[in-house]
């Protein structure tokens, strides 16, 4: 399991000399409470109407699914092995995780907390978005395909050839346009979701993770791990820009009524607080050892990170949202 850890979400770079800001002051949006989950936790997901929120666990092979009313963890889904990215449909309440190690995606009902489908995909799946206006998954793999998943029958409509290690993507449900980060190539591909054809490409830094959409101002942010940086994107006029995070940014999350982003850092165990508006880091929160995947609920502003390293998951309030 540990292979599967140091190769999806060990920085690449700590000790290469990568720049580094002045410390952020540390924020006023406290981390509220820690809840354990299982060991090596990676992906995170909500559901903001069902109030779940679901955890990927590359250790045991399961998902978390946590009450966020109560904060505690409400089910333990056994899934294929090495579950490493999920995504939610919340039109539909179904969550679909990426399994590398056994290159399947499982379809979890979120009103169950069953898994109801196992789906083939090409090699080493490791990240998944959800259009939810056409119902359709996307899934990127390691070796360089973007695997097309209807949502109603859960059946593979395409594969899309492209890039080299495909890592995030990013569903812009608007235009219809899919954004996959590749990694080796240092670039975002562009894919039309109506013909599943590459459209363009967009430069992006060194060694980039993960990417999330904010979609009332068209922005895409992606992390670039090896230059410890992240790129902001127009989507609609493609103009790219950058800013420091200073360490091993590594995945990041937005909350569109806030326009904020959330970017954890593995090398010093923080999330770093981006205002959309300025796109610079306006705050630090501590968290648990070796932060991952982040995730908000825009409803209620708050924000959930898997630790790593401590097999939990920190829950962070954003007190610009209103309460839950």
């Amino acid at each position: 399991m540990r292979k599967h850890a140091a190769l999806l979400f060990t920085p690449l770079a700590l000790s290469a000399g990568l720049i580094t800001t002045a410390p952020a002051h540390a924020a006023d949006t406290p981390v509220v409470t820690t809840i354990p989950v299982g060991s090596l936790p990676s992906g995170v997901a909500t559901d903001p109407a069902t109030h779940r929120v679901y955890v990927t666990n590359i250790g045991p092979s399961t998902v978390s699914v946590i009450n966020s009313r109560k904060r505690q963890v409400a089910a333990t889904v056994p899934v294929d092995l090495s579950p490493i990215g999920v995504a939610v449909n919340p039109a539909t309440h179904t969550a679909y995780v990426a399994n590398v190690g056994d290159s399947t995606v499982s379809v979890i009902d979120g009103r169950t907390d069953t898994v109801t489908a196992s789906i083939p995909v090409p090699q080493s799946p490791t990240q998944v978005d959800v259009n939810r206006v056409t119902n359709t998954v996307y899934v990127t793999t390691l070796h360089s395909k973007v695997a097309v998943i209807d949502g109603r029958t859960n059946a593979v409509t395409a594969i899309v050839d492209v890039g080299l290690t495909l890592r995030g993507v990013a569903v812009e449900e608007q235009t219809n346009t899919v954004y996959v980060v590749d990694s080796d190539l240092g670039l975002v591909h562009e894919i039309d979701g109506r013909t599943n054809q590459v459209i363009g490409g967009i430069d992006v830094g060194q060694q980039p993770i993960a990417v999330a959409l904010n979609p009332r101002t068209h922005t895409l942010y992606v992390t670039n791990n090896s230059d410890g940086t992240v790129s902001v994107i127009d989507t609609r006029t493609k103009h790219e820009s950058t800013f420091t995070t200073g360490f091993a940014p590594l995945y990041v999350a937005v909350n569109p009524r806030t326009n904020t982003a959330y970017v954890t850092v593995y090398g010093d165990d923080n999330v770093r607080i981006v205002d959309g508006r300025t796109n610079t880091v306006t705050g630090t929160i501590p968290v648990g050892h070796g932060p991952t995947g982040v995730a908000t609920d825009p409803r209620t502003g708050t924000v959930y990170v898997a630790n790593s390293e401590d097999g939990t998951v920190s829950v962070i309030r954003d007190r610009r949202s209103r309460d839950s």
